[in-house]
């Protein structure tokens, strides 16, 4: 009978475990996905056109804006990042797999700052010097604050922010 408590209690304790690094997890994906419509739309409209790339040479433009927010953010390229993790990298994985949920939101509002500099034709040196201060002053911020405390559980498998918890009430 103690046996089959003792694994039943471990498999309960895996599965609240399982479920928090899932949490973490999808919010990572959002994230990450947020603005990155926003982003490649303002390439799409205001720097390809510009460089009359052909359809198969459109990707050069991208990887130079991704390199641009990864540098604004991190201090090196993907091809950087990539060399330096060589394992990683041979199981598909990115910088981005590896970042803080605080970077990840810091990246997102990123994407959004260059796109809307990109629509107003503001030069790629000049983006980059403002996109760098904004990482370092957002970073400083969200680093001094751990919002996955701030997450409390709801049931057995659902978790929610302990404020919007409270607004439905």
């Amino acid at each position: 009978m103690f046996k089959l408590l003792l694994i039943k209690e471990f498999q309960r304790l895996k599965e609240i475990e399982t479920n928090q690094y899932n949490l973490e997890w999808n919010v990572k994906r959002i994230l990450s996905k947020t603005n990155y419509l926003i982003h490649t739309d303002a390439i799409k409209e205001h720097i390809i056109p510009k460089r009359n790339y052909s359809k198969n040479d459109e990707w050069i433009t991208y990887a130079e804006e991704a390199d641009l927010l990864n540098v604004s953010m991190y201090e090196c390229t993907a091809k950087d990042w990539r060399e330096a993790n060589p394992e990683h990298a041979k199981k598909g994985l990115n910088i981005r797999d590896f970042s803080s949920i605080n970077e990840l939101v810091v990246l997102s509002n990123l994407e959004n700052l260059n796109s809307i500099m990109i629509s107003e034709h503001i030069d790629k040196t000049d983006r980059y010097k403002q996109l760098r201060k904004v990482a370092i002053s957002q970073l400083n911020t969200l680093d001094n604050k751990d919002f996955m405390k701030s997450i409390k559980k709801l049931t057995e498998r659902t978790y929610i922010e302990e404020q919007d918890k409270l607004k439905k009430k």
